[in-house]
C-alpha cells in the first residue's frame, strides 16, 4: 500500500496538469477532472460533443501535459482495422516482412467520431482498448503503457454512423460532455487567441511528472464501509428501476469504485467520500444502461435516471479522522 505523502504528492501533479488542460481549453473544471480521473483509473473516455468543442485539444494537451506520446486516429466507414492497429511490410533488404505500427500505438490516442467506422474495425479498438494488446496474423504486439483511449462521437448527425454495441460501451469508464463554453469562457477564448500568434495553444510537459506512478495513487485511496455498501445500492437500484430493462454490470460497480478513488486523488483526499461517488456516479453508470422500448419512445435522459437513483438511495453518514462528515 501506498503512503498518504503518494497520494498528497499525485494531487500536486494532478493539480499541475489540469492547471496546464485548463491554460489551453476552455472548458468546466469538472469535465477536466472527469477525464483525468478516467486516466488514473486506468480506463478510457468517451466524450460526447458537437464539433468545434475543443475535444481534440483536449486531448492533446492532456498527453502533452503528463509528457506522453499522443496519436489521433479519425475515424470513417472505409476505415479497416489494419489501418489502425498496423500491418506486416515486406522488407526487400532483409527479404521479410516487418510490423509497421499503426496509430493505436500511442499513450494517448483519441479515437475521434469513433461511430463511423465499421463494427469489424471498432471490434480492433475493443481489443487494444480491453487487453492492451493488439493481435495481426496470429502475432500478439503490446500496446505502450500507459494506454489511454478519448473516443468521441457527434450526438446529433447519425446518418451514416454504426452504434457501439454494447461490450465497447461497457469498455469506458466514463463517457461526458465538454459542452459549450458560457459567455465569459467563450469571451476568454478569443482573448487568449488575440494574446498569441499561433491558431493552436501548446502545452508544455513537466518532467516532474510520472504519469505511472500517477495511476498507481487511487491504489492508496481508502474508502470505508459504509460508502463501498453506498457504491454497491446505487448499481442494484438501476437494475430494478421501471424505466431500464438492463442496469449496470457488477463490473460497472468496481468502475464505479476504481474512479471515485481516483477523483479523490484529484481533489486532494486520502478516502473517499460519498460525496465523491455521487459526483462521478452519472459519468460512469448513464451509458451503461438499457432503456426500455417506452422509456426510449418517452425520450427518457440516462443521466437523469442516475439523478433520480442518487435522489432515492440514501447517502450514508460517515465519520473519518479529520472530523469531516
Amino acid at each position: 500500500m501506498g503512503t498518504e505523502t503518494d497520494v498528497e504528492g499525485a494531487t500536486e501533479h494532478c493539480n499541475t496538469v489540469l492547471d496546464a488542460v485548463s491554460r489551453a481549453v476552455i472548458a468546466d473544471e469538472s469535465t477536466l477532472e472527469t477525464v483525468l480521473s478516467g486516466f488514473l483509473s486506468r480506463g478510457h473516455v468517451l466524450l460526447e460533443d458537437v464539433p468545434g468543442t475543443g475535444k481534440t485539444l483536449t486531448a492533446r494537451s492532456l498527453a502533452s501535459a503528463l509528457g506522453l506520446s499522443f496519436s489521433r486516429i479519425q475515424f470513417t466507414p472505409d476505415l479497416l482495422p489494419a489501418d489502425i492497429t498496423g500491418t506486416y511490410v515486406f522488407n526487400e533488404q532483409t527479404q521479410a516482412f516487418d510490423f509497421r505500427e499503426g496509430p493505436i500505438f500511442g499513450n494517448v490516442v483519441l479515437a475521434d467520431e469513433i461511430n463511423r467506422a465499421s463494427p469489424k474495425t471498432q471490434a480492433a479498438l475493443l481489443e487494444a482498448m480491453g487487453e492492451g494488446q493488439v493481435t495481426i496474423d496470429g502475432e500478439t504486439h503490446a500496446l505502450p503503457d500507459p494506454f489511454f483511449v478519448i473516443a468521441t462521437q457527434n450526438p446529433i448527425e447519425q446518418d451514416g454512423t454504426f452504434p457501439l454495441p454494447e461490450a465497447q460501451v461497457d469498455r469506458f469508464v466514463v463517457k461526458t460532455s465538454l459542452g459549450y463554453p458560457d459567455e465569459a469562457g467563450e469571451r476568454e477564448l478569443i482573448d487568449r487567441r488575440a494574446a498569441r500568434t499561433d491558431r493552436t495553444p501548446t502545452v508544455g510537459t513537466s518532467a516532474a511528472i510520472d504519469p505511472a506512478a500517477l495511476r498507481r495513487a487511487p491504489e492508496s485511496v481508502h474508502m470505508e464501509d459504509e460508502v463501498r455498501a453506498y457504491v454497491v445500492s446505487l448499481a442494484r437500484a438501476s437494475r430494478e428501476d421501471s424505466r431500464v430493462a438492463t442496469g449496470v454490470s457488477p463490473r460497472a460497480t468496481q468502475r464505479l469504485f476504481e474512479v471515485a478513488r481516483a477523483l479523490a486523488v484529484v481533489r486532494g483526499r486520502t478516502y473517499v467520500t460519498p460525496d465523491h461517488v455521487a459526483r462521478i456516479a452519472p459519468d460512469v453508470l448513464a451509458h451503461r444502461l438499457v432503456l426500455t422500448p417506452d422509456a426510449r419512445v418517452d425520450d427518457v435522459d440516462k443521466r437523469a435516471v442516475v439523478d433520480d437513483l442518487l435522489d432515492s438511495v440514501p447517502v450514508p453518514t460517515v465519520s473519518y479522522a479529520d472530523g469531516r462528515k
